[in-house]
């Protein structure tokens, strides 16, 4: 009985922790809208509006730390877990 619930509350979990992966990165419109933007700016003529480098939003992005503490607890009962299978696993084949 422990292994199935485990096993059911380790894949509950994991889809969580697979549905909460996309707060980890940034969002790619953003970075195609700065591109894009930049590109209008050249095709107008406005060098000095586009800018010597591009401009990526991107490398200014980081997630809130509300995101990473529950992506954390999200792991770590993952990971609790599938211990308590392992353990439950290596308890019945004593």
């Amino acid at each position: 009985l422990m292994k199935l619930q485990s096993g059911l509350f380790s894949t509950v979990s994991s889809s969580f922790i697979v549905a909460m992966e996309s707060n980890l990165s940034p969002d790619p419109s953003d970075t195609t809208n700065a591109l894009l933007t930049q590109l209008m700016y050249i095709g107008l003529g406005n060098f000095t509006a586009a800018g010597s480098t591009p401009v990526d939003p991107a490398s200014t992005w980081s997630p809130s730390a509300l995101t990473l503490r529950i992506q954390m607890i999200a792991y770590a009962s993952l990971s609790m877990s599938l211990l308590a299978a392992f353990g439950a696993v290596l308890g019945k084949q004593w």
